[in-house]
């Protein structure tokens, strides 16, 4: 099969070129009976110059830029709906070329600006406190669809001189079911000829498949592995996240314990604190008891409020209760700070509340 087959995803005749890593584009330019060359100089009007156009790529000839549209797509997404919020952040939801919708964020800190995309339309895990499961899995995204939504806000910060600088693959969907794509949208970013974010300066987030955090281990990414964790206790666990009837938690820390002795990278675990469910201190206790000796980093989550999961929030005075038990008993935990609370923060809850598959 040649790289072309191998690659046409968004239609039965056409590729898409934010999919392909620049070895693949490449073989792609061969394959179309130009010289490798073309392959760098269409990755500098993708990635450095961001054009918005087959036709704007001025150094490639006329008739090789006819080729490519007939051949190729440059981008498949459009915007839909944008939401501001008051701190900064930035929620857009974007439609895909079958109708398909997906969310992606960004968020300004001090330290620079971070963009959470999905990797699914959707997401079959089940997790309850989140929107992104309320209709399903529909479909997985492709490498070049996870692009596209990194480049939507590399787009809007070209206009304020400011670049992405950290990447969370934390958006809707299970990043560790759609393996292949999520790293491969990783190999393209992390190229210096892309847009050349640091592998250090990546997350990505798992509800726990432990077969993949494995594959992860053996692969030695320097990037920064989340697990969302949310109890301690094997019977809650599966209550709100039913991964936990596939792989308990006696599972998952062996296979965090495994990542950890692979790679040498710090684990960071996510915890969404809901009222009167996991947030009293015998929950911190256990927590600290199950993170022994491995070196982590609890990132402790109010959790957001979705109308179809009735939730309550815990109490200021109690976050800071079981954030300071966990410091205690030796565990580094930060409260994470809330962005977008105003604007449908929820993964999954903008896309929901419009409707959209």
């Amino acid at each position: 099969m040649s790289i072309i087959e191998s690659l046409i995803t968004v239609t039965e005749t056409k590729t898409e070129l934010y999919g392909m890593t620049l070895d693949e584009m490449e073989q792609f330019v061969v394959e179309l009976s130009q010289p490798k060359f073309r392959a760098k100089q269409i990755f500098d009007w993708l990635y450095k110059k961001r054009v918005a156009s087959i036709d704007e790529m001025s150094n490639l000839p006329a008739a090789f830029r006819e080729q490519l549209k007939q051949r190729a797509v440059l981008a498949s997404a459009h915007e839909l709906m944008r939401q501001t919020s008051k701190d900064g952040t930035v929620k857009i939801l974007l439609e895909l070329h079958d109708g398909s919708t997906v969310e992606t964020v960004l968020m300004r800190h001090d330290y620079g600006n971070s963009v959470c995309v999905s990797t699914q339309v959707g997401c079959r895990m089940g997790c309850t406190f989140c929107a992104s499961t309320l209709g399903g899995l529909v479909r997985n995204l492709s490498a070049g669809e996870i692009v596209e939504q990194l480049l939507f806000y590399q787009r809007m910060l070209d206009q304020e001189g400011e670049r992405v600088s950290s990447v969370v693959l934390m958006g809707s969907g299970e990043p560790m079911e759609n393996y292949d794509a999520a790293m491969k949208f990783i190999d393209i970013i992390t190229s210096p000829e892309s847009v050349n974010i640091g592998s250090r300066h990546i997350t990505v987030s798992t509800s726990g498949l432990v077969p993949a955090i494995r594959r992860l281990a053996d692969e030695k990414r320097q990037i920064t592995l989340a697990i969302s964790l949310h109890s301690p206790f094997d019977e809650l666990r599966t209550s709100m996240m039913p991964v936990n009837r596939a792989w308990n938690l006696e599972k998952l820390m062996e296979a965090c314990r495994y990542y950890w002795q692979q790679t040498g990278r710090r684990l960071s675990f996510e915890y969404a604190l809901i009222g009167g469910v996991n947030d009293d201190l015998r929950h911190a206790k256990a927590l600290a008891e199950l993170l022994q000796d491995l070196p982590c980093h609890v990132n402790l989550i109010p959790v957001n409020y979705v109308p179809e999961r009735n939730y309550q929030r815990t109490s200021k005075e109690q976050i800071r209760a079981f954030q300071a038990e966990l410091k205690r008993l030796g565990v580094n935990a930060t409260v994470r700070r809330e962005m977008g609370h105003d604007i449908s923060a929820a993964c999954g809850q903008l896309r929901a509340e419009q409707g959209r598959t």
